[in-house]
């Protein structure tokens, strides 16, 4: 979070977690082409030859005001690829909410917990408890044939209280429920 008094802004970053193709830069494509164009950012992507997610995707939302402030929520992605573990822990840093997109898939389990372990460990490395940041899943690609049902894979990721969002990025089902769940978690947590 970052108050720019100046100008009356509240800078809050919320950062997509997840493994490899699990639809991040999807949710953020949704989110941008249905958003009002006077209420948006453009969508920044830095992608490699095949269309992967290099460093990070970047989307910038205005919303009401809070208190007097004008909240700018920047949504960011992190490469979902194991060998950018370290621009993943650059990204996530200074992150205010998290978003963890799990791919629904039942062959891409191990890799959701890879990545869900991996998201442990760089919160610990910036010193950022876990259980005091906001956190919502995403239980991303259930329009699969074989998709596992939201109730396996919150029992996988022992989700606890973080609230889950059974959703399909590509036909954009429970991506703004998402959103509107992460946003509301940082709000709250800065409220309090």
């Amino acid at each position: 979070m970052f108050i720019n008094m100046k100008d009356r802004q509240l800078n809050l970053k919320v950062v997509y977690y997840g493994p490899a193709l699990s639809g991040k830069t999807t949710n953020l494509e949704r989110i941008h082409a249905k958003t009002d164009p006077s209420r948006r950012g453009e969508l920044v992507s830095l992608k490699t030859a095949e269309d992967r997610t290099l460093f990070f995707d970047f989307l910038q939302l205005e919303l009401g005001k809070i208190n007097g402030l004008t909240p700018k929520i920047q949504l960011y992605t992190v490469p979902g690829q194991s060998y950018y573990q370290a621009s993943r822990k650059v990204v996530l840093k200074g992150a205010d909410g998290v978003v963890f997109v799990a791919d629904s898939s039942p062959r891409r389990l191990q890799e959701n917990m890879e990545s869900w372990n991996s998201l442990h460990t760089h919160l610990e490395e910036l010193n950022i408890p876990i259980h005091h940041l906001p956190l919502v899943f995403q239980f991303n690609k259930q329009d699969l044939e074989n998709a596992l049902a939201p109730s396996i894979l919150t029992r996988a990721f022992q989700t606890g209280s973080y609230p889950t969002f059974s959703a399909s990025a590509l036909e954009g089902r429970g991506v703004f429920d998402t959103l509107k769940a992460i946003i509301n978690g940082v709000v709250s947590s800065i409220r309090n």
